[in-house]
């Protein structure tokens, strides 16, 4: 076996098919003829000629949900034209009215609106459910449980999930597990190895890797593929072609990248962790972080994006130190080359608040130079709390 950063360079691509070229061109198409009666009749699929229409996919497409499922262990793959898309597809494929969906509670907030809003109108109870609760969810299953949706670490507040245990439980009744895998991506976690049935990434954030590109991905394990597969054709989700060709040109780099964005992560977090404004970093790989224990055991590495809390809400605190970053915008998504904060406040939850008060705010390290973003968000933090740095001659 190939090390990852050779699988990244390699995975879907068959330059001998493209007349030798390096990259799988961009292929736009709506029609596509058969060449016989014979051979129109034998690309249907439960009378439905899947092959012949651009809908279902052409080889821009199929080089990419290709790489994305040999770099997952997946089955198959499923491309969406958002990160949101992936996920409101992947769960409307797996449910029906007089369903019940587990959801854990620090998931994507539009994931958490689309279940709460659309899913409960569509007669499917959704419960939320601790992220630390682990083998414990087996109290909340049910007969009629299809679902159990997760996030690892969650969105905002970072908390890790004990997939195995959770996977365990869920598929003594038949329940499916649903996971966003976008902080780790494809690089460092392996989703089928801990028991996922089905992988979804916002390939927007860490694939694309240049903030040019909407696009989501769902990988399914062999159980999940075939419900999968049905469920994303018969809503007739489709990526542009373009998109696709930036999200391969992505991938090739995207070992390259994450490596940076971990490290310089890693480094911002420990700084910020010793400003005197900062009362707590969520940053699951340090060390005195709740569920490192759990990322050591089952990630292969981190991300750049990580949460701080601050010590005070006050807003004209928050507004000095979010108009003095000059290095970090203000703007949603990540994982492009660039850094980001968003100010987030106190994150919505159902089963009960994250630990600690003060003002939440979401931080992607992007790829400057680690010292410069150290600089600038302390600078920023500076004068936002009137504290200056004083220099020691």
């Amino acid at each position: 076996m190939y090390d990852a950063a050779t699988r990244f360079i390699h995975a879907g691509r068959t330059p001998d098919a493209f007349g030798g070229l390096v990259n799988t061109p961009v292929f736009r198409g709506s029609t596509i003829l058969a060449k016989s009666f014979d051979s129109w009749e034998a690309s249907k699929v439960n009378g439905n000629p899947y092959s012949n229409y651009g809908r279902f996919g052409t080889p821009s497409t199929r080089s990419f949900e290709d790489a994305i499922a040999e770099l997952e262990g997946g089955h198959g793959c499923c491309v969406f034209p958002s990160g949101l898309s992936a996920c409101v597809h992947s769960l409307l494929a797996f449910v029906s009215t007089g369903d019940h969906v587990l959801m854990t509670d620090n998931i994507y907030g539009p994931t958490r609106s689309f279940t709460t809003n659309v899913l409960s109108r569509m007669g499917v109870e959704v419960e939320f459910f601790a992220p630390a609760i682990g083998g414990k969810i087996a109290e909340l299953l049910r007969p009629n449980t299809r679902v159990v949706f997760t996030e690892s670490p969650g969105s905002l507040t970072f908390e890790v999930a004990d997939l195995p245990a959770i996977c365990d439980a869920a598929h003594e009744v038949g329940a499916f597990v649903l996971l966003d895998n976008t902080w780790a991506s494809p690089l460092y976690f392996k989703p089928f190895e801990h028991g996922v049935d089905v992988s979804i990434q916002a390939a927007t954030k860490y694939i694309v890797g240049h903030s040019d590109a909407l696009l989501g991905t769902a990988t399914a394990n062999k159980r999940a593929w075939a419900q999968l597969k049905a469920g994303a054709h018969d809503f007739g989700q489709i990526a542009s072609p373009d998109d696709l060709f930036l999200a391969l040109r992505g991938l090739r780099t995207m070992p390259v990248r994450l490596q940076q964005h971990w490290s310089n992560g890693i480094a911002l977090a420990n700084s910020l962790a010793q400003h005197c404004a900062v009362a707590d970093v969520m940053h699951p790989a340090l060390p005195n972080t709740p569920g490192h224990d759990l990322w050591k055991r089952d990630f292969l590495g981190a991300s750049g994006l990580f949460g701080i809390r601050l010590k005070s809400c006050d807003t004209d605190v928050l507004r000095r130190l979010f108009d003095n970053l000059k290095l970090f915008g203000i703007g949603l998504s990540w994982g492009g080359f660039e850094s980001l904060v968003v100010p987030v406040g106190t994150p919505l939850r159902s089963c009960e608040q994250s630990a600690g008060q003060g003002y939440v705010v979401r931080v992607h390290a992007g790829l400057e130079h680690v010292d410069d973003l150290i600089e600038d968000f302390t600078r920023a933090l500076d004068i936002a709390t009137r504290s200056p740095r004083v220099a020691v001659a």
